[in-house]
């Protein structure tokens, strides 16, 4: 379906989350490593419960998920502390990552604040050990500039990112504690978007402009955008958990046609006189011989199986909103999310999955449903399937009034999937174990004076002090070498070498399970070096680059490799060889001989002579043939 997005009056912004590359976590001295869960050396577990905040009320997002009455299991490493296990106070605010989001809020025109205070925001799903997320509020005010239009920057905060999950396992959700702590940098747009290609450029631009900064994590996952989405006649929608740039234009347009047919839908209902019920009925009677692996392993293990009746929603809820999204996966997420049941089973997606057309009419029957009428149903324990019912009754009276307001997860398809409802003001309260900090007039010029050079304005000066070209200039820019680079091509003065190297072979390198992230600025300053005074070819570096990324010092890697050693005397002694031993090929080929005998030589004498050089003297040696 194509959209007009001006009539629909689409509205979005984006929430921008940027690790910090600092010495040590946000509130604590633990460096900010990823490890392997495998590598733990402890763990614990939690029950987290929805508590009032300081101002009496209970956050309706963080009520909801707490419904669900997980087990969090965690995971530790010697790379951990008691901070993060919640066993000990946090300490003061990293001084160095508060000095990155400043820097940051100065590239972005914003206003920092003059002091800086820690806030509690309430989070019990499990991927805090506290139940709440430390978040400083750090500056507001700002704007950017994109082809569409300014785009305002409203605030921009520093916190601490939250514990990575491993895996779920029934009512078990296992997490590890090396992401926690790590500083983040959030950055929220106003609402000035307008077109999902818009939200890209925005989301490029900002990605651009953090990563001028020296001190961001680079890689997956140190990035993640968040978007919230709305059109006119519809509601504000979060989508977190957007990866990509170009996920992020996809979920704007998938987003926007998801209220566009939920309000088709709520017209239709409203049309027919579509109403909730109120009763779930016991219907395990009707499923007690049934072919339903859900159904029948349930019921097996003392379960019941129960259903709603949904006057006027028959059609409706097997509507698709989304590619690969219907109204009734909508009913199923909240009954996944309230209950922890696999999922849920409605009308108009059966028979299916063993049930079969005598027992749908033998639920109609029961429910006493007319022809417009809708049931769904689940298989579970008794408390599951209650939960679960209640919670689809809930989301099916919202499919009445129009758009819910809610947090989403981003699909790998560009869809998404309902988290939990949108946090209100009870989210947030002051954290009372972390001092202020002054944000200072002469502190502020001060790092006002150490703003980097932006990307751009960094591809362009390459271009121009080191002869690269636009392609390489701009890897070099926007690459986790660029830092580098620089003293690199200085040392061994082929700057158009050691980008191609750093740009193209050490990704090659990786591919072939090299650990190039083992390399040092020295090291590559070593390798060229050998390559400017001819000690190994150009041809020699990914072999040479392969042995001292696994641990060989230079001398030793061109000793193994048999690279070192080679005058223009012995290449000459060899490449002769070879021709004299072809010369019936030579002469009847003439010069054009070349090409064929470049693949014996080089077998012989790759990476231990120039390829100029070994070009030049077989040229030379095929004409001294010819010549006899």
């Amino acid at each position: 379906m194509s959209l007009d997005y001006a009539k629909l009056g689409l509205k979005a912004g984006l929430e921008i989350h940027q690790q910090l590359a600092t010495g040590h976590k946000l509130y604590c001295c633990c460096p900010p490593m990823d490890r392997d869960a495998k590598d733990s050396n402890f763990e614990f577990f939690r029950y987290l419960r929805a508590r009032e905040s300081e101002l009496g009320e209970v956050d309706r997002a963080a009520a909801e998920q707490a419904m669900a009455r997980k087990k969090f299991l965690y995971k530790t490493y010697d790379t951990t502390c008691l901070v993060e296990n919640d066993e000990e106070p946090p300490r003061p605010l990293n001084p160095q990552a508060l000095d990155v989001a400043l820097k940051a809020s100065l590239m972005l025109n914003m206003m920092p604040v003059d002091e800086v205070f820690t806030m509690r925001k309430i989070v019990v799903d499990g991927s805090n050990t506290t139940g709440f997320q430390r978040t400083c509020f750090v500056s507001s005010g700002g704007f950017l500039e994109t082809a569409s239009g300014r785009v305002g920057v409203d605030t921009l905060c520093l916190e601490e990112d939250a514990a990575s999950k491993v895996e779920t396992k029934g009512d078990t959700v296992t997490y590890s504690l090396d992401r926690l702590g790590i500083p983040l940098i959030e950055i929220a747009t106003a609402p000035d978007i307008h077109t999902p290609a818009q939200a890209r450029e925005v989301a490029l631009y900002i990605g651009t402009l953090l990563r001028s900064l020296s001190e961001v994590k680079r890689g997956l996952g140190t990035i993640r955008q968040d978007v919230n989405v709305s059109i006119a006649r519809g509601a504000r929608v979060e989508i977190k958990g957007v990866q990509t740039l170009d996920l992020v234009e996809q979920a704007v347009e998938s987003e926007a046609l998801r209220q566009v047919n939920l309000l088709e839908i709520r017209d239709e209902l409203l049309s027919r006189g579509a109403r909730v019920d109120g009763e779930v009925f016991d219907i395990t009677d009707v499923l007690k011989d049934t072919a339903s692996k859900v159904a029948k392993k349930a019921l097996s293990s003392g379960g019941v199986a129960l259903a709603v009746r949904l006057p006027g929603f028959r059609g409706l809820v097997g509507k698709e909103i989304q590619p690969g999204r219907r109204l009734g996966s909508e009913f199923s997420d909240r009954a996944k999310r309230a209950a922890g049941v696999g999922g849920i089973f409605h009308i108009d997606e059966l028979p299916n999955y063993g049930i079969t057309q005598a027992e749908v009419d033998a639920v109609v029957q029961k429910l006493g449903l007319g022809p417009q009428d809708a049931f769904v149903m689940v298989a579970d324990t008794k408390e599951k399937s209650g939960r679960a019912m209640d919670a689809v009754k809930i989301r099916a009276a919202e499919a009445l009034k129009g758009i819910p307001e809610e947090t989403r997860g981003a699909l790998p398809t560009g869809s998404t999937e309902y988290m939990r409802p949108l946090p209100g003001r009870a989210r947030m309260y002051p954290e009372t174990d972390v001092p202020s900090v002054d944000v200072t007039p002469a502190h502020l010029e001060k790092l006002r004076g150490e703003l980097p050079e932006t990307l751009p304005e960094k591809k362009a000066r390459l271009m121009k002090e080191y002869g690269l070209n636009e392609e390489l200039a701009g890897g070099v820019a926007y690459s986790a070498q660029s830092y580098g680079f620089e003293d690199v091509a200085k040392a061994c003065g082929n700057p158009t070498l050691v980008a191609r190297t750093m740009l193209g072979t050490t990704v090659e390198l990786r591919r072939e399970g090299v650990p190039v992230e083992n390399l040092t600025e020295d090291q590559y300053k070593q390798l060229f070096k050998y390559v400017s005074e001819s000690r190994i070819a150009k041809e020699a570096i990914p072999q040479v680059l392969a042995e001292m990324a696994r641990g060989a010092p230079i001398d030793e890697a061109v000793t193994k490799l048999g690279l070192g050693g080679v005058d223009e005397a012995d290449i000459r002694k060899i490449i002769k060889e070879i021709v004299v031993s072809r010369k019936d090929f030579v002469r009847e080929k003439g010069e054009a001989s070349q090409g064929g005998l470049m693949g014996p030589v080089m077998a012989k004498l790759r990476g231990k002579a120039d390829g100029k050089l070994i070009s030049r003297i077989l040229k030379e040696e095929i004409q001294a043939e010819l010549k006899k």
